[in-house]
């Protein structure tokens, strides 16, 4: 029951021809032709633009930046500062909390 018989293929077409009317369908038959020719000639262009945005951007781009050597590692024998007394309203000093 699928749509390989020709008969099928028949009844679709009479009941095109009856919807549409037989003086519409080459104006329709036509104009999606049209379309398609249009559409076909967009996606060509687009594909164009796609290989001269390409080539512009290889022009554009420099060569690989070299190597850099490896990193030196370097101790850090500095003592660390202590945090500053903040103060108070009552104008004393007051030390922070160590952290243990």
């Amino acid at each position: 029951m699928g749509w390989d018989a020709p008969w099928h293929w028949v009844v679709v077409a009479i009941l095109v021809i009856l919807l549409f009317g037989y003086k519409k369908l080459p104006d329709a038959s036509r104009s999606l032709g049209r379309s398609l020719r249009i559409f076909k000639t967009e996606i060509k262009g687009m594909g164009e633009d796609d290989k001269a945005r390409s080539k512009a951007q290889d022009a554009d781009e420099p060569a690989q930046p070299k190597a850099l050597p490896p990193a030196e590692i370097v101790k850090n024998d500095v003592p660390t500062a202590r945090p500053r007394p903040t103060p108070s309203p009552n104008g004393r000093a007051e030390t922070p909390a160590k952290a243990e």
